[in-house]
Order: structure tokens, then C-alpha cells, then sequence
């Protein structure tokens, strides 16, 4: 399917860094604003970035009924604010609620390259934790994080050792973590291999 000219999105070729955040739920208002939905830990970025990829939902109802365009597209973002458990977007040239309605299903996504620094140190985005080796004090390999849960007061990471046959949850707390080394890819924890 060809992209419509008429409409304000252009394809592009997705970044290799290239993180999901969300998805657009549907439009907001008349004025072509978006709802986005699905955004645990991006909202930070979303709110920083102004420029989006979009790429068709593969599944679920809207992939059989998206029609906007068929390959990844850039956006420019004019605003995007926080509303109840969504975000709201203006995104340049969609400016009434049927262009809105076209993007309803579209994969919202943003550059890692585009993530605002964080304010802490000690805070890291999940996207930089997934990969990494995590091993206790003792220099055991616990496994390797595939995977982060948001439990409401902290994050856990997931972790697959042993070719997947072993799976550990680690809480993600100062109580167990005891540092995370990005540069060489290593947690260090206080836990032992047969914690449950």
C-alpha cells in the first residue's frame, strides 16, 4: 500500500535504536491530538522527544483496519502532556480529528539517542538494562536480564539463565542491587543462586 500524499507523514527507515514506548489508543479532541497508551517508563521521553516513528500495528483489530501508511514514518511532535493514565500529543499536521482517527493502532517509538539524560545516577531506563549480565558478590552468574516488571513501588528484573530453563525475579531495590556498570554490561547483586 502506498502512503497517502494528502497526509502529513513521510516513510523513513526505523532507527536501529528505535525503543517502543507506546501506541497511538485513538484521537483526542477535534483539533488532531492523539492519545497514547501503553507508556510504563517512557512518559519522561515522550514528553522530551519531538521527533516520533510510527510504525503499523501488527496486531490486535487495528492492524487489519490500519490504512495511514504501510512502512515506518517520522512525525514532528508540537506537544504532548500527561492525561489521566495517557498522554496526549499534537503531532505537526495532523490538525483535525480524522487524520487523528487514521492513527489510531500506529507503534509510537523514539531513538534511544533522543532519551533525555536521566536526573539521577542511580536511575537508569529499562531499555539499558535488558542484556545484561547479572551476577551476585561472589562473581556467580545469576543470568542475563530479558525482561523488567513494574510492580507499582518498585521495578523487578527478569532474568533467563541456563539456555532459559532457569528463570529468576530480582527485585530492583538498593536492598539487592548493589551496582549496575552499563560500560561492561553487569549487574552485582546480593543474591544466591538458590533464592527463591
Amino acid at each position: 500500500m502506498q502512503p497517502d500524499t494528502a497526509v502529513p507523514w513521510q516513510a523513513c527507515a526505523l532507527p536501529a535504536d528505535a525503543v517502543v514506548l507506546g501506541h497511538v489508543h485513538d484521537a483526542w479532541g477535534v483539533r488532531g491530538w492523539v492519545r497514547v497508551r501503553g507508556v510504563a517508563q517512557g512518559g519522561a521521553v515522550l514528553a522530551s522527544a519531538r521527533r516520533w516513528y510510527l510504525t503499523p500495528p501488527t496486531e490486535g483489530p487495528n492492524a487489519v483496519r490500519f490504512d495511514a501508511f504501510a512502512a515506518p514514518v517520522q512525525v514532528r511532535v508540537r506537544q504532548v502532556r500527561r492525561h489521566g493514565d495517557a498522554w496526549v500529543a499534537r503531532i505537526e499536521g495532523v490538525d483535525d480529528r480524522s487524520t487523528a482517527e487514521r492513527l489510531r493502532g500506529a507503534v509510537v517509538q523514539v531513538a534511544r539517542a533522543d532519551f533525555p539524560p536521566t536526573d539521577d545516577p542511580d536511575e537508569f531506563y529499562w531499555v539499558d538494562l535488558i542484556g545484561l549480565d547479572v551476577v551476585n558478590r561472589e562473581g556467580v552468574h545469576l543470568g542475563v536480564v530479558h525482561e523488567l516488571l513494574s510492580t507499582g513501588p518498585h521495578a523487578v528484573l527478569c532474568l533467563s539463565a541456563d539456555e532459559g530453563r532457569v528463570q529468576r525475579m530480582i527485585p530492583f531495590v538498593s536492598a539487592y542491587v548493589d551496582a549496575v556498570d552499563l560500560a561492561a554490561r553487569r549487574i552485582t547483586v546480593d543474591w544466591q543462586p538458590d533464592y527463591d
